[in-house]
């Protein structure tokens, strides 16, 4: 059996347990995380819309805590609003004035596009892709954040794998494989010099506050957790 195998099989003891152990870990030393994120944390596993503050859509329509999320819907937040959102085996988190379509079939999202807006997204096993304006984002298990605009997004790899590509110039590409938002790229829409399509960033934006709660709604904690990293925010 795989490492942590077990844990990640629904309605198991270990499974259960250990979502419990990680959520009152996170709780307990949360007291720095902002309302909602503790509030998403204490909800424990559930699927769909886990927590919304402010304005969300889902599908055009006005949506609470509690609304399902399924692929092929899209969500949108308004400008300082924000959602969690579980399905399947990944979880998000939606910043404000964000639009997110999703694709797949039954509970398995298969691919995202970020038309505009920022997001946090951590993920289980198997293929995704994430396409914004300007870049192709091909997963392989792990946790990122996104923010897109029309020039430019921002892709910081917190953990994993990933497959970058500039949507406009597709021989500019670089795969990208880090332990701990070692290697953030923004990927821009016009390569103009000095400015390459791809290219090093800072780490902004995001926390690990944040990615351990995403991995806790899903049973599952960072890598950084497992190996006992530090936390950082930026």
């Amino acid at each position: 059996m795989r490492r942590g195998e077990a844990s990640r099989k629904p309605g198991g003891a270990m499974f259960a347990r250990t979502r419990r152990e990680w959520l009152a870990r996170a709780l307990l030393g949360g007291a720095s995380l902002p309302l909602l994120l503790r509030s998403a944390l204490a909800a424990g596993r559930r699927s769909g819309l886990v927590k919304a503050e402010g304005e969300v859509q889902v599908n055009g329509s006005a949506a609470k805590a509690g609304a399902a999320v399924q692929p092929g819907d899209s969500v949108v937040t308004a400008r300082g609003s924000t959602a969690v959102i579980v399905v399947g085996q990944d979880a998000f988190l939606l910043r404000g004035g964000s639009e997110l379509l999703t694709a797949g079939s039954n509970t398995a999202i298969a691919s995202l596009r970020l038309v505009t807006g920022k997001l946090l997204s951590v993920f289980g096993r198997g293929p995704r892709l994430i396409t914004t304006p300007t870049a192709t984002i091909g997963i392989r298990g792990t946790g990122i954040y996104i923010e897109s605009s029309a020039e430019r997004s921002y892709v910081c790899t917190c953990y994993g794998v990933v497959d970058l590509q500039a949507s406009n110039m597709p021989e500019a590409r670089e795969t990208v494989h880090t332990t701990h938002h070692d290697a953030p790229r923004y990927i821009y829409a016009r390569g103009d010099m000095p400015i390459q399509m791809i290219e090093p960033a800072p780490v902004v934006n995001h926390t690990d506050a944040e990615l351990i709660m995403l991995e806790a709604l899903v049973g599952r904690r960072p890598p950084f957790e497992e190996y006992g990293g530090s936390h950082r925010s930026y």
